[in-house]
Formats: structure tokens, C-alpha cells, sequence
């Protein structure tokens, strides 16, 4: 099985199975990545043939694309592989993921940017939390991942046809 992890960061799925077959892309060069790596914008068309991949994966990644990237990521992403796995963060989830503080993702712009800076890091304003409904419309059914009786991330999964 052939996975692209789009967004993969240093080391991505690969730290967590090495032993599978898995690219690592990102937009931001990556020479620690221990394994084949590509730096690409998966928004733009990328250096791949339509379904190259088994799985597209995407874990934590599209709140990072701009509103009006997602769907040329969307599209992307189902073109070179036969299936995706895409995990975004609730934003009915009362801990904002990537700053780690309690309701930050709910503050107008300009008190999250201010709030933003007694947390774990990041840029507030790269962060843009989508709902189920945009992540469906883009992939299709989502399931819940859970935190107790919370619903902590959407998840789609394709898959391969």
C-alpha cells in the first residue's frame, strides 16, 4: 500500500510506521523527513499521476488551508489517491488543538491573537476551524472521534476503490 501524507511535518506518519510505504509532502522543505519527501502546495497540482496512492492522509492539516484553497485541496488530494483518510479538529471541542487553551478558537480575531500568546504556539491567525458540514461537503460522511461524551475531531474516510 502506497500512503501520501500531505502536511506531514518532520517526521509525520512515517515516525509512527516506518516500515510501510509512505510520502511525506509538505510546502515547507523537510530534510530530516526519513523517507521519500516532496515539498509541494497540495492546493496546486502536485508532482504525482492521478491515484499514484492507495490513501491520501491529512491529519490535522486542512484548518490550515485558507477557506478558498480547501476544495482545490480537496480535489487534489482525491486525485492521486483511490482513498483518503482526513482528520480535522471539532469546533464544538472546548480546548483549541493547537494553542492547547481553553476556548480560544471561539474569541473574536483580535482577543484570540492576544490569548493565543499563553499557549502552545502557532499562528491564530492560520488557523481556521471548519465544521462537519464543510469537511462532509468536501469528503464526504464524517465520523466522530471522541473525548468522553465530546466530539474532539471529524474524521472521512474513503476506502481505496
Amino acid at each position: 500500500m502506497r500512503i501520501l501524507d500531505i502536511g506531514c511535518g518532520a517526521f509525520g506518519l512515517r515516525a509512527l510506521l516506518p516500515e510501510f510505504n509512505i510520502t511525506g509532502i509538505d510546502v515547507v522543505e523537510r530534510p530530516e523527513y526519513p523517507g521519500p519527501f516532496v515539498c509541494a502546495d497540495a492546493t496546486r497540482e502536485l508532482p504525482f499521476a492521478d491515484q499514484e496512492f492507495d490513501i491520501s492522509y491529512a491529519n490535522s492539516v486542512i484548518e490550515h488551508i485558507a477557506p478558498a484553497r480547501r476544495q482545490a485541496f480537496a480535489r487534489e488530494l482525491r486525485r492521486v489517491a483511490r482513498g483518503w483518510y482526513v482528520q480535522t479538529p471539532a469546533v464544538g471541542f472546548p480546548i483549541e488543538p493547537h494553542a492547547l487553551l481553553p476556548a480560544a478558537h471561539w474569541l473574536p480575531q483580535e482577543l484570540r491573537r492576544r490569548y493565543w500568546r499563553l499557549g502552545a504556539g502557532g499562528d491564530p491567525d492560520e488557523v481556521k476551524l471548519l465544521p462537519r458540514r464543510e469537511l462532509e461537503a468536501l469528503f464526504g460522511p464524517a465520523v466522530r472521534e471522541r473525548f468522553g461524551p465530546l466530539t474532539k475531531s471529524w474524521i472521512s474516510v474513503q476506502a481505496p476503490r
